[in-house]
């Protein structure tokens, strides 16, 4: 029975060609696929009268397919053509009786994995028990906050100023303030694989609050954070698109194993960034580098669009031109190549008549007649006195530039102070970007990753580093930002950019200004209050502010407003901190903004200007939520 079940199995899925590699059975990738109840595949395995008597149970209106039990078969029996294991024992790792280096279950587990987190992650948050809404569980309320929202409050400026908008072209450079998140998910039905990079620089978890996030997640709440914008983030990639994440040794390892999870197989490389100048002298071992994980959806057709850097000046002294060649300067390299191919192996004779054949267990690079044919063309080098052995050049003029390692030095990209440096020529001492980074570091991943007008996003934008370097590189880019300062820094920093301000890559790249961008901010509901709250300063606002969320605040539904703030209640003792505290935690975070589904409803009094706005950029169909059209 086993025999002919496994002669099945392999009949159903040899019409699967993602699932093979030769002869060879991608026994993961079909546990992957069965994992996410890939239709077809489940569909034609139970079509199979043999694998359903084995691997189903019939009940009165249906049948249930045992894809544990199937994939306890893929995994661990012996007897499958391409598993080693039936000619040795293995020695190794288990987890219950399981080898881990077969069980894709063992992977980073952690509370609330399986959940949403509500809200954000703004200074309105520190202190607020975290929500988490199970994904199954939850449905409804998931569905709800991540609906796509209205935009609102949209203008569009360029080297004239300042322009009112009423169409958002695919083609516009974006910024968008509110909760990122959410923006993230309003932007899949109009830019789902399109985004060619993803940079981000998210908050560290360090524990401190400097950069005015809620940077005091414990472990599990951060993960869960991050988890959730980097699954929205992964659907917005083209196909061989990278991200690139930027984060410290606090978090990195947690973070590689998410980004494991969700680009199974899309890891390409830990670029180390030598962000200080000297060692950091509060530190045990002075802390010198931040790491960049880069992840892809097609690693192979990342690596076959990856770009070369320039070379360096070094590099470029090694060209030089002895024989006064009329094609320029040239550097020779070796004509001899490890192994033994005999097609390869014959006999040069030198303009001065000296012989040479490969040495022991090499031979030439090329065969004889397209030898003769470089030689023709004067590529072919023996030395100044025409006896040495030949040596191929290569032209300056046609070097393909230099290959990116990972390891980058501060003085190929830049480190911390001249960050610092460029944030306070921008905005000044008092400015609240205490980790910006340098212009040239984003400008070598743009660089390498990208070609002009490709679409760059950054959906934790802080000053706008990125948006301002893929300007200055024209490239497209979409900024999303959510943290409140008394400035909104990355749009005033674009209009500087459109100006033709001189610092960080501008003299490189004779920036000279130009260009357009779009500014919008998702509708505010609660979020309104939100900020009222937070920026009352007596007592008396928080009463009129409290008369108000009464009457046309969503609220939410485990607290009785009345209840809390009438004549009896304790709520008239608090400290003013307190009071904005318990306010903002009695409302509904998940209508902090309004969903488009809602923008003609009356009670909103949207502006027709803004709906025009908000129907070109949904372009005036119906929008998608978790897969189903809303």
């Amino acid at each position: 029975m086993e025999t002919r079940l496994l002669q099945e199995i392999n009949t159903v899925l040899s019409v699967f060609p993602e699932y093979w590699e030769g002869d060879v059975l991608l026994k993961t990738k079909v546990i992957e696929d069965l994992r996410e109840y890939k239709k077809e595949l489940i569909e034609s395995l139970l079509s199979n009268d043999v694998i359903k008597e084995v691997y189903s149970l019939d009940i009165a209106h249906g049948t249930i397919f045992k894809i544990d039990e199937f994939i306890s078969m893929l995994r661990y029996k012996n007897y499958w053509d391409n598993s080693y294991t039936r000619f040795s024992n293995e020695i190794g790792l288990t987890s219950d009786s399981k080898y881990l280096k077969y069980n894709t279950d063992v992977v980073l587990d952690f509370p609330h994995k399986d959940c949403v987190l509500e809200g954000g992650m703004t200074k309105e948050d520190f202190g607020k028990q975290e929500v988490y809404y199970h994904k199954v569980l939850a449905k409804d309320e998931i569905d709800m906050m991540l609906s796509p929202k209205v935009l609102t409050n949209m203008r569009k400026y360029d080297q004239n100023g300042e322009h009112a908008t009423l169409e958002f072209d695919g083609k516009d450079n974006l910024i968008i303030k509110g909760n990122n998140l959410i923006a993230l998910h309003s932007l899949r039905n109009r830019f789902a694989g399109k985004v060619k990079l993803i940079y981000i620089d998210p908050p560290y978890n360090t524990g401190g609050d400097s950069f005015k996030y809620n940077d005091r997640f414990n472990h599990s709440t951060w993960l869960t954070f991050m988890w959730n914008r980097l699954e929205a983030a992964r659907d917005l990639l083209d196909d061989g698109g990278s991200i690139w994440l930027n984060i410290d040794d606090n978090e990195v390892h947690y973070l590689k194993v998410i980004m494991d999870s969700i680009f199974p197989n899309g890891f390409v490389a830990n670029v180390l960034w030598q962000k200080r100048t000297s060692p950091d002298a509060r530190a045990t071992l002075g802390d010198a580098h931040d790491h960049i994980l880069v992840y892809t959806n097609n690693v192979l057709k990342f690596k076959e669009q990856l770009k070369t850097l320039p070379l360096t000046d070094e590099q470029k002294d090694r060209f030089q031109n002895p024989d006064d060649d009329p094609r320029g300067q040239w550097v020779s390299s070796d004509f001899t190549a490890q192994g033994f191919r005999p097609n390869q192996v014959y006999t040069i004779v030198t303009p001065s008549g000296k012989e040479y054949t490969p040495p022991p267990g090499k031979c030439w690079k090329n065969i004889e007649s397209e030898y003769r044919r470089l030689r023709e063309e004067g590529r072919i080098w023996f030395g100044k006195n025409g006896d040495a052995m030949p040596r191929r050049k290569t032209y300056l003029s046609e070097s393909p530039g230099r290959v990116a390692w990972t390891w980058w030095t501060n003085k190929e990209v830049g480190h911390n102070q001249e960050a610092k440096k460029e944030s306070i020529a921008l905005f000044g001492e008092n400015n609240p970007f205490s980790t910006p980074k340098p212009e040239r570091l984003i400008h070598r991943i743009v660089t390498l990753c990208t070609d002009e007008s490709d679409l760059v996003l950054d959906f934790f934008a802080g000053s706008g580093t990125t948006a301002a370097v893929c300007h200055k590189m024209n490239r497209q880019y979409i900024a999303i930002e959510q943290i409140t300062y008394g400035i909104d820094y990355t749009p005033e920093r674009l209009k500087k950019v459109i100006e033709g301000e001189q610092g960080g890559i501008s003299k490189e790249l004779s920036w000279n200004g130009g260009g357009s961008f779009v500014y919008a901010e998702l509708f505010r509901l609660n979020q309104q209050y939100v900020t009222r709250i937070q920026d009352a300063k007596s007592d008396d606002e928080i009463n009129e502010i409290v008369r108000t969320i009464k009457d046309s605040a969503f609220l939410d539904y485990k607290i009785n407003i009345d209840r809390l703030t009438n004549e009896d209640s304790e709520f008239a003792a608090l400290s003013l901190d307190d009071k904005k505290k318990l306010l903002i935690e009695s409302l509904d975070s998940n209508q902090m903004y309004l969903s488009y589904s809602e923008i003609d409803d009356v009670q909103y009094e949207i502006p027709e200007s803004v709906k025009q706005f908000n129907h070109s950029f949904y372009q005036n169909r119906k929008v998608t939520v978790n897969n189903h059209e809303q």
